[in-house]
């Protein structure tokens, strides 16, 4: 695919997908062929070859990333009566997920610089209610592992990661999706790992919330007649497991890509916008490459009009959306902030410099 001037797109799976063109169309006939279209051998070789990679003993590969928070959560035993803290800043299944397993979302406010997680904030919400923290590695940064591993031990909590935009992101060398308890992962095709559909999946070291989840997925089964647990139909199938395999082995390779592009954005924008805080314990696999600009709305528009896609994420607090309206007590400074100005710019991995060079350009020069 070729570079177009002054036209240049958030995400280009177009471009990602011709690489691989041959490889997925292979995954495509052996799954055909072999009519293995749920659960099956694709998903299990998928799930052994994820887990290895997040450095866990287990993989469920389930239909979504929401999905897959909602099933690590119950499979940890949350549910009614029980509270569990989300940052406020983040994609707004972070929180559905939680009542969707029948607890109580309790927001806390993200670091400034990050918008990750604040352990101090995260600290002050704990009530006697809370069973769990579900920290959200938000942009491709993990949050601060230590001081909330450190929490959760103190008042006896599980953490369940959300690594939805963290595929491959490390905290002082260990992936993401074995930080804590469970973790969840969604495959939506515009992530780094993205599936050619929707998919997500649960990894965990733990015997006993996986032996849950894997029921929990497949309408209550665990392998023999009976259903035991009150389930759903929510699995990954055969085919976007195929493509998923295709696409592992080059995951890093990717997020390489991602990280040259974001340091080019850092030598190109210079002080002219205000940028993701990076932290050195956890090197950004850049999902999104955030600016924050008081100004959005007119910077987004500059930028449309120069031919350069943006996107917000996100452009209200989780506490301000409509289903949260009178739950969510309190003042969640930081995270209006990011509702309000951040701007995403293009960081796809098969990015040229060219392109990089105008969106730079574009942006500085509104």
């Amino acid at each position: 695919m070729q570079f177009r001037e002054n036209h240049v797109r958030l995400v280009d799976l177009e471009r990602l997908h011709a690489k691989l063109a041959a490889e997925l169309r292979g995954a495509f006939e052996r799954v055909v062929s072999a009519s293995a279209f749920v659960l099956g051998e694709e998903l299990a070789r998928f799930e052994q070859e994820f887990a290895a990679y997040c450095a866990t003993r287990h993989c469920i590969g389930v239909g979504s990333g929401t999905g897959a928070l909602t099933i690590a959560l119950e499979a940890n035993g949350i549910g009614a009566g029980d509270e569990v803290i989300v940052p406020a800043h983040t994609f707004i299944a972070s929180a559905l997920a939680v009542v969707h397993a029948g607890a109580t979302p309790v927001f806390c406010d993200v670091e400034e610089g990050t918008g990750l997680m604040s352990p101090a904030a995260a600290a002050a919400a704990i009530t006697p209610r809370t069973a769990a923290l579900l920290p959200v590695h938000l942009y491709g940064q993990c949050c601060d592992m230590d001081e909330l591993g450190r929490l959760a031990d103190s008042h006896g909590l599980a953490i369940v990661e959300d690594a939805a935009q963290a595929h491959g992101a490390t905290w002082r060398g260990r992936r993401a999706g074995s930080l804590g308890r469970a973790a969840a992962f969604s495959f939506y095709p515009t992530k780094n790992l993205g599936a050619l559909g929707d998919g997500g999946a649960i990894c965990t070291s733990d015997d006993e919330v996986a032996r849950r989840a894997r029921g929990l997925r497949d309408l209550g089964r665990a392998g023999g007649p009976a259903h035991e647990l009150p389930g759903y139909n929510d699995r990954l199938d055969g085919l976007q497991a195929a493509f998923l395999r295709v696409k592992l082995p080059h995951l890093d390779e990717w997020n390489e890509a991602r990280r040259r592009n974001a340091a080019e954005y850092r030598s190109l924008l210079g002080g002219s916008v205000r940028l993701l805080e990076e932290r050195p314990e956890s090197p950004c696999v850049y999902h999104l490459f955030p600016i924050r600009v008081p100004d959005r709305g007119e910077r987004a528009a500059a930028l449309a009009a120069a031919g350069v896609a943006t996107g917000v994420h996100y452009p209200l607090a989780v506490p301000d959306q409509p289903p949260f309206a009178g739950l969510a007590a309190g003042d969640f400074p930081n995270a209006r902030a990011w509702a309000a100005e951040e701007l995403s710019l293009p960081v796809f991995e098969c990015l040229e410099r060219r392109e990089l060079e105008h969106v730079a350009r574009s942006c500085v020069c509104p």
